[in-house]
């Protein structure tokens, strides 16, 4: 079993770090679905799956 990251233990930088991310992460994805139901390529897709897992994992918190 894993055991769960305090955030408060991380150094400041780091924290501002992941709110930034947390905040940026779904304009880009908004973005990019926009992008890839307009030129579908294979790259775009990826891109895509990548970026929902990481609005996910700010989302529910696994990073």
């Amino acid at each position: 079993m894993r055991k769960k990251i305090n955030s408060y233990s991380l150094p400041p930088w780091v924290r501002q770090i992941r709110h930034a991310s947390a905040q940026v992460i779904i304009p880009i994805t908004v973005f990019q679905a926009i992008r890839t139901i307009i030129f579908p390529t294979t790259f775009d897709v990826l891109l895509l799956g990548i970026l929902i897992f990481f609005a996910c994992a700010f989302h529910l918190e696994w990073l």
